[in-house]
């Protein structure tokens, strides 16, 4: 199947607007670029890169689905808290049910491992119902 141009450039735009948006998610936790780049799956040269021309971002699918689940999780903790601070606080806060053990959410997924990614966004998904699992 051939790739239209109108087709690469939605892909493109996709892109570029997942990793600006993922980029200020993980900037409002207090990421280092070091932990950015480990949850994203980029090098440090297309990370900086992508900072200073967006433009010039190319994802790949499984790094856009990690896009997309740094979204889920933002929203989710949007609707769950009323307050900033609980927003951009919680992926650094210790959490000690099973799961968790005393991590933060972002100890477990600055891994860069796409299982933790899926579980922590699968738990902060679960507060939005009241449920913690």
């Amino acid at each position: 199947m051939k790739v239209t141009k109108t087709e690469q450039h939605n892909g493109q735009s996709l892109a570029i607007a997942g990793f600006k948006a993922a980029d200020n998610i993980l900037a409002s936790w207090g990421c280092s670029a070091l932990q950015s780049q480990q949850i994203l799956k980029l090098s440090k040269s297309s990370y900086h890169k992508y900072k200073a021309n967006p433009e010039t971002t190319r994802l790949s699918d499984d790094q856009l689905e990690r896009v997309s689940y740094l979204l889920n999780i933002h929203q989710a903790l949007r609707i769950v808290f009323s307050n900033p601070q609980n927003v951009s606080g919680f992926m650094k806060m210790k959490n000690h049910n099973d799961y968790f053990a005393g991590r933060s959410p972002l100890e477990i997924i600055e891994s860069g491992k796409f299982g933790d990614l899926y579980e922590v966004a699968r738990r902060v998904d679960a507060l939005r119902g009241g449920l913690w699992g």
